[in-house]
């Protein structure tokens, strides 16, 4: 049976992604590969949020960047990759930006996405944004955990090699982050180093996602 038709993330991939758009989930495969770097936003004495930066494979940068250059000076600003940066995020919206939070084991919202913006480097594109909380939480609350994954492997997120996660300004020192098994998987939680490599960390696609956890009751 056919999957629901996906929107592609931006208009300029439409024609080279549209043939994917119904496959099914057994032949699903990864089409837009990204990698990704996010900070555990601390502010007031709370966990307020998740900072991503998404750094897209060069292939789809080529597309989504065509035609992007308005001055032709072979660069391409914040503003002229600003209306892409609002298609990016209007369509994430219809997968909940593809970050799943859960606090003691049950879900927890986030709110509109806010502060996005693309970047053009070296070649390749990446879009920040922040994804708040819907509501604080307190760093002794227990179970405050998040994962990044397209359950259906249309997009295969990959965490960054050097400190793919890391918390940010402010956190209590004691707050130390895991990663832990999903729930198809067995075993314990890895504590999470700046040197740690994506395959340490898990594979995340397919629905099988390894949870980041923040554990700040140390001593």
């Amino acid at each position: 049976m056919a999957m629901p038709r996906m929107r592609p993330l931006t208009g300029a991939l439409a024609a080279a992604l549209l043939c994917v758009a119904f496959a099914t989930q057994a032949e699903a495969h990864p089409h837009v590969w990204i990698t990704f770097e996010t900070t555990v936003l601390h502010e007031k004495g709370t966990f307020v949020g998740l900072r991503h930066k998404w750094t897209f494979d060069e292939f789809y940068t080529a597309m989504a960047i065509e035609g992007l250059d308005k001055n032709g000076d072979g660069k391409y600003d914040r503003e002229e990759l600003a209306e892409l940066a609002k298609v990016n995020i209007d369509g994430l919206k219809d997968f909940a930006f593809f970050t799943f939070v859960t606090l003691a084991g049950h879900e927890l919202n986030v709110g509109a996405a806010a502060d996005y913006w693309l970047e053009h480097a070296d070649g390749i594109l990446s879009l920040h944004f922040t994804l708040p909380f819907a509501r604080p939480v307190l760093p002794e609350a227990k179970g405050l955990a998040f994962s990044v994954y397209d359950p259906t492997y249309f997009i295969a997120f990959d965490p960054a090699k050097t400190t793919p996660v890391k918390l940010g300004e402010g956190a209590p020192k004691a707050c130390k982050m895991s990663v832990g098994p999903s729930a198809a998987d067995g075993g314990k939680a890895t504590a999470l180093g700046e040197t740690m490599s994506p395959q340490q960390l898990g594979i995340f696609a397919l629905g099988y996602a390894k949870a980041i956890s923040i554990d700040c009751s140390g001593p």
